[in-house]
């Protein structure tokens, strides 16, 4: 069930891998509950259909949509998002913060090369690093301070892979930067916390789970019986997000897995 309307109306988001996924569900979602977000996107001609699709949606939500090319991996698209929010926003302001960009290529530890392994440090990590510092920048400054952040971290921050060596410490890393900033932030008004999906279905895993047999041993042990869907992150991101549901709400970590994280033995 969707949340009420309205619960971030006035409000101005970033978030970052926004056309597609995880990133797309929540955007949608900020929109329909009356924020004005600026989403990132890295502006693939593979992608320019999803983009289209998600602006036509927009078109019908009472929040205002723009989006930036960039890669997140350079610290000056993060400046370049936040400066662009606060000129969208209604009141010269950047209230929300969505950290979602990341890849996750599946590849077996003893044949993993050095590029593979720095992209996904670069993309999933460092990239994560730099936008929630130029969001914390914005939101420290402004008057009066204060902001949500969130890092979308994963199951995997707190469970190991094997073909996973290299995507797994970034997501622990993107936990423990959620982390470690509610710390450092919380003078500031600003709460940062962690969304941890479990198995989602979107274009990272989808070859993946085109493996019946596969798909099928992951449902036996989720609880709700399903993997899970972009849309279903979109109601925590919103809860996380609104001041007046988790106002006392920082350095937590919030599990969006049907249960399979209580489920694995």
């Amino acid at each position: 069930m969707a949340p009420p309307s309205g619960l971030l109306a006035g409000k101005t988001a970033i978030i970052t891998g926004g056309s597609t996924g995880i990133g797309r569900a929540i955007a949608l979602e900020y929109l329909r509950q009356g924020a004005n977000v600026v989403i990132n996107h890295l502006g693939l001609e593979k992608d320019q259909p999803h983009l289209d699709s998600l602006l036509a949606e927009a078109e019908s939500a009472p929040g205002r949509l723009a989006h930036q090319v960039g890669d997140i991996r350079d610290p000056a698209t993060s400046t370049l998002l936040v400066e662009q929010a606060v000129r969208h926003s209604d009141r010269g302001r950047l209230d929300i913060c969505v950290s979602n960009a990341g890849i996750c290529t599946f590849a077996d530890f003893l044949d993993l090369s050095p590029d593979l392994f720095a992209n996904t440090v670069r993309t999933n990590l460092d990239g994560a690093f730099y936008v929630v510092q130029a969001a914390a920048r914005q939101m420290a400054a402004q008057t009066p301070a204060g902001g949500s952040i969130i890092g979308v971290s994963s199951i995997s921050a707190l469970v190991g892979g094997g073909q996973q060596t290299h995507y797994t410490p970034t997501k622990a890393g993107v936990l423990s930067l959620m982390q470690s900033t509610a710390v450092a932030l919380g003078k500031h008004n600003i709460r940062c916390n962690a969304l941890l999906p479990g198995t989602i279905e979107t274009q990272l895993n989808e070859e993946d789970l085109a493996d019946e047999a596969k798909r099928a041993y992951m449902e036996k042990r989720i609880p709700l019986g399903r993997t899970g869907v972009p849309r279903d992150l979109a109601g925590p991101a919103v809860f996380l997000a609104c001041d007046e549901l988790s106002g006392y709400v920082t350095g937590a970590q919030l599990l969006v897995d049907g249960g399979l994280f209580v489920n694995l033995q």
